[in-house]
């Protein structure tokens, strides 16, 4: 008896309990789930961009003659977004015919921007051809052509080359474009670089440019010294930096004495140099560099002049990766250059002979003290030139 009158009463409940449930539902679906930003999905990135624009550079690096290295072109300069852009694009695997290379995988951040191997590994395990340089103070090549026998005449060119080299990343720019469309994170990105949100593979050139001249190298050692001489164009070799130790002011003498040429290839506040140089490696010519882009035999051998700031951290050293140490570096301008016949002049005595340093110890040891207060630990710490996938 009680049983059938619990079933009769349950029965009965059966509506109300439908509406109950289902209606508590329909009230939810009205209010709509909030929509992922796909930006902060997949990225870490700062509602206001970082400062790659207008950096707090030194008095000495807007010197006229150093503003006269940039090779910024007119229609693309640093923009925070812009660079945003351009550095997910440097990190972003995506860019690689099998998601496996970015750019940043050849220019690590802790090594400068440079590879710590002699040849870097391209999409599916070969071997590029030559060192990766370092991409520190790459916006002061006033050159302005890029890869070590400089074949790209712009660094908006050499940006797109090795998305399309077959060892590299291995796609076509078509496969680019196509690739970045599906990628949820882009549209929002291009939009605050450019105004929309086309992605084009020229954009990618713009980008990603843009993030590379950013990163620039002016907190080290060296930089410090060098306040202590706001108004000078270059300090003079003897001039003593008050927080050098007197073996690295003796380096930076050695450095700067015209006798030695050092300074004569790595010259200006930058320590690069306004074209390409032959610096003895080899008697004969073992990898034509700039001369088979020109295909004049007189240039063979010829290569860029890497900046030597953060040096320290980008061995192994030459466009074959040869040194793989600075002291084998010294030891070769000291003792080792060959008379190749497009021998670089700043490497020649008077009679046609290489220029042999011949250092003591002592000044070999002073020397590579002085190339380690090029060395900027910020640049490869700073966030805003670090990986910002999730």
């Amino acid at each position: 008896m009680f049983v059938t009158k619990f079933k009769a009463l349950f029965v009965k409940a059966i509506p109300f309990l439908v509406l109950l449930i289902f209606g508590c539902n329909k009230n939810n679906s009205d209010t709509p789930a909030p929509v992922p930003d796909p930006v902060a999905t997949y990225l870490n990135l700062p509602s206001t961009p970082f400062n790659y624009a207008n950096p707090a550079i030194p008095a000495y690096l807007q010197s006229p003659n150093i503003q006269g290295q940039i090779n910024t072109p007119a229609n693309n300069p640093i923009s925070d977004n812009g660079a945003t852009l351009g550095r997910v694009l440097f990190y972003d695997k995506n860019l690689s015919i099998n998601t496996n290379i970015a750019c940043a995988s050849c220019h690590k951040q802790a090594n400068a921007f440079a590879d710590p191997v002699a040849l870097s590994s391209g999409f599916s395990g070969g071997l590029t051809g030559r060192n990766s340089m370092s991409l520190i103070d790459a916006k002061y090549y006033p050159n302005r052509r890029f890869f070590w026998d400089q074949r790209a005449a712009t660094l908006e060119i050499q940006t797109l080359m090795p998305i399309q080299d077959h060892v590299e990343m291995g796609m076509t720019l078509t496969d680019l474009e196509n690739r970045l469309k599906t990628l949820p994170y882009y549209p929002t990105l291009f939009t605050k670089a450019f105004g929309d949100k086309n992605i084009t593979s020229d954009r990618v050139s713009l980008a990603l440019s843009q993030f590379v001249r950013s990163i620039v190298s002016y907190q080290s050692k060296y930089d410090q010294g060098r306040q202590t001489f706001p108004t000078a164009p270059a300090p003079p070799p003897n001039a003593l930096f008050p927080n050098f130790t007197a073996e690295e002011n003796r380096g930076k003498e050695l450095f700067l004495l015209p006798q030695n040429a050092c300074a004569a290839c790595h010259g200006s506040e930058t320590f690069t140099a306004p074209s390409e140089k032959n610096n003895g490696l080899d008697l004969t010519t073992t990898d034509r560099g700039f001369g088979a882009v020109t295909n004049n035999t007189a240039q063979d051998g010829l290569f860029k002049v890497t900046s030597l700031r953060n040096v320290e951290l980008t061995a192994p050293y030459m466009h074959d990766g040869r040194f793989t140490t600075l002291e084998q570096v010294i030891e070769h301008y000291s003792t080792g250059v060959k008379n190749h016949p497009n021998l670089s002049p700043q490497l020649k005595l008077p009679n046609g002979n290489p220029r042999l340093l011949n250092l003591s110890p002592q000044d070999k040891s002073a020397l590579l003290a002085f190339l380690k207060t090029l060395t900027d630990r910020n640049v490869t710490m700073d966030v805003k030139f670090s990986n910002p996938f999730k």
